[in-house]
């Protein structure tokens, strides 16, 4: 019997040795130092991800392969000469997948830049280059990264903003929708913009860029012409949304002129093919690093959903993609809540069991990675995102899609680091989810956004909404908003989401301009959504709100240490709009309730609410002047007994307080992401940023500008 298995492994070895579909595995390497012409071992690598993909097309033709196939990629930095594109017959199969791996040490990265080199110091310490594509190829780029960081383009204010002291708009095309299909608007300026602009000649002037910001979006437009006389400046394109337009009071900025490079960051290039950057002190030219992005898209994974041809079981991980592009055409930027038409560095069509892993995208001119259309058990996992001109991870489209196939579900955002986002278009979120269902988001650190930390449906009322059960669990959203937009949240939903959880979050820092820096946040036509175990503190107006929705559940959460309000309810409606049960309120400034919420329906029970500077205000006086309106019947006006609340302390001295209201103490060790102490401490923003944020919020609210 043994000299029988002694045959059979010896056979075994033989079958392995020659037929492809006994083997262990088959590995094709890539190097900076390789060729792709070359076999694509480890003596002879190949040079790029293009030359990877095409060897194994190249070998799936000639032979069947029933086992993973593995793209070894060497340290070193690699820069795309165009976008990495994979498509249906590049997949694997459920136990063969392809996948594309960068070193366990090391570095394998990705750049869609070139290089700027032969910079000389000018006149008053600015670094000068001449890139000659600039004129031979008419390229032109609006990102510059430089030493590792993203430079500024030239703008004024350096900080802050103007303010326009007057709008008014001539329709020239109507159109059919509420806002007007062409339009022109008239800007009446400040007088320090104003002697801005009267120093632009006609070239500079057609050259700069407009951002108007209002509310919840902004607008990024080219100048028409300046009036002097009347300091007006007179712009075009669409006409202004009614329900989000240009006001009196409202701030612009004023960009991508030469006389703005004034500041050390800041950069500008001329259209004859001259660069010009103003370096920071600690900066030498002979070491420093210049990169302007040329890739819009770096990676782009396209099936045909719509004829069930998937590309399926592909996992790409430890790579570093980096450098992406976001060109502002003639057109500008037109408002557009969260910023949703910017393309993504990384975008995803048709596909199906797609994995990233521990992979690293920075530097981006737009968002960082898309699940669009047809796009189901995905994941995106243990990854570092950061530094993007708009937002992270978008789940979904905007457009309802009936046919099976085109819809995009169930797919896994965990345990990664979404961080700094919003540079160039703030609207943009950290991660959003449109038409989509079955998502979890789960264990990410979400921090340093302009608008919005997680966006969840897509729908105005009470309309049909596919976005259902998606789930926000033990997610670390903070230090949102900056300042810049109004209307936004560390959570946000909207329309009706039946099934969707938003628990066991940390969610705090969030500061808006003016109205609408809220930690959860249920907005139009929100309905049948669970809100349960979250710790939220230091707002702006409120740990929640709802303007208008149904069937909400609001339960054994910690609202703590808003600014303005600490609860706020908008519109009054006839059926049930929320359960608000078994939460503690703890505050030191503004007030408890804001909005109508003796004319809701909503209940109101077994809560604890607390002051600790003054007695708690409750609408018609105490507490039972509050009872007899019919809410908080069994709640208590009592100090919970946390440790340190006003320095982030949230844990209990003992239970026997909330105990009354059945509050079921919340595990603040489960919030953000795990692993190791190394990925952990990654997360942790850098003093300098939460420092400037606190500035933001220490001082006195906006709402009056």
């Amino acid at each position: 019997m043994f000299r029988n298995l002694l045959f059979c492994m010896f056979i075994m070895g033989i079958l392995i040795s020659v037929c492809p579909g006994f083997s262990q595995g088959l590995d094709i390497y890539v190097s900076t130092k390789g060729n792709d012409a070359w076999e694509g071992t480890s003596e002879r690598p190949l040079k790029s991800l293009h030359g990877a993909r095409d060897k194994i097309r190249e070998l799936k033709s000639t032979r069947t392969i029933n086992d993973t196939i593995r793209v070894n990629i060497l340290p070193g930095v690699y820069y795309l000469q165009d976008v990495f594109k994979l498509q249906a017959q590049d997949g694997g199969s459920p136990g063969s997948p392809v996948v594309y791996q960068g070193p366990d040490s090391g570095k394998a990265i990705f750049s869609g830049g070139i290089k700027i080199n032969s910079f000389e110091e000018t006149e008053g310490g600015i670094w000068s280059a001449y890139v000659p594509e600039v004129m031979y190829w008419n390229w032109t780029f609006d990102q510059l990264y430089v030493n590792g960081r993203r430079a500024v383009l030239a703008r004024s204010p350096n900080k802050g903003y103007y303010y326009m002291e007057d709008v008014k708009e001539e329709v020239w095309v109507m159109g059919n929708g509420r806002a007007p299909e062409r339009a022109r608007q008239i800007i009446k300026v400040d007088q320090e913009s104003s002697l801005v602009l009267k120093e632009l000649d006609e070239k500079a002037l057609s050259g700069a860029i407009l951002t108007a910001f209002h509310n919840w979006d902004i607008t990024k437009r080219h100048i028409d012409s300046f009036d002097p006389e009347q300091n007006q400046i007179f712009t075009s394109g669409q006409g202004m949304k009614p329900w989000n337009p240009w006001k009196p009071g409202k701030r612009f900025i004023l960009e991508n002129f030469d006389s703005a490079l004034d500041q050390p960051g800041e950069w500008f290039l001329e259209d004859n093919g001259w660069l010009h950057y103003f370096p920071f002190p600690d900066e030498k030219i002979e070491t420093s690093e210049v990169i302007a992005p040329v890739l819009e898209q770096l990676i782009r994974i396209d099936g045909d959903p719509g004829k069930s041809d998937f590309v399926e079981n592909l996992i790409i991980r430890n790579i570093h993609f980096t450098h992406s592009a976001n060109y502002l055409n003639h057109n500008g930027f037109e408002p557009n809540q969260a910023a949703i038409i910017i393309p993504a560095a990384v975008e995803l069509n048709g596909t199906k069991h797609i994995r990233f892993e521990n992979i690293e995208l920075s530097h981006l001119g737009g968002y960082a990675l898309w699940m669009n259309q047809g796009v189901s058990y995905c994941e995106v996992r243990h990854s570092y995102i950061k530094d993007m001109g708009a937002g992270g991870i978008r789940i979904g489209e905007t457009e309802i899609r009936e046919e099976e196939n085109l819809y995009t579900f169930s797919n896994i955002v965990e345990n990664n680091i979404i961080t700094s986002g919003g540079h160039e278009f703030p609207p943009a979120v950290g991660v959003w989810i449109g038409q989509s269902a079955n998502n979890s988001i789960t264990h990410n650190d979400i921090s340093d956004f302009r608008y919005t930390g997680v966006s969840v449906g897509w729908r105005w009322g009470y309309d049909y909404s596919p976005a259902k059960g998606n789930k926000i669990l033990y997610n670390h959203i903070h230090h949102i908003g900056w300042g810049v937009l109004s209307d936004m949240s560390g959570v946000y939903t909207l329309g009706p989401s039946k099934g969707t959880e938003v628990s066991n979050n940390h969610v705090h820092h969030i500061y808006a301009y003016d109205y609408g820096g809220w930690g959860l946040y249920t907005d139009e036509g929100s309905s049948h959504i669970k809100m349960e175990n979250n710790l939220v503190h230091h707002t702006k107006t409120g740990g929640f709100h709802q303007h208008y929705g149904k069937e909400n559940i609001i339960r054994n959460n910690i609202f703590a240490f808003s600014k303005m309000f600490q609860l706020q309810a908008t519109r009054v409606e006839d059926h049930l709009s929320f359960t608000f049960s078994n939460n503690i309120v703890v505050y030191n400034e503004g007030v408890l309730f804001q909005g109508p919420w003796t004319k809701m329906n909503v209940n109101i029970d077994q809560n604890i609410y607390w002051n600790l500077d003054r007695p708690v205000g409750l609408i018609g006086g105490d507490l039972k002047g509050w009872q007899k309106n019919g809410y908080d019947k069994h709640s208590y006006i009592i100090d919970p007994g946390f440790v340190d609340p006003e320095n982030g302390d949230f844990q209990l001295k003992n239970t026997r307080q909330v105990r009354k209201i059945k509050f079921n103490p919340i595990d603040y060790g489960a919030f953000g992401v795990y692993g190791s102490e190394s990925w952990k401490i990654k997360a942790r923003l850098p003093g300098y940023i939460t420092e400037a944020f606190d500035i933001f919020f220490s001082q006195e609210s906006n709402s009056s500008k």
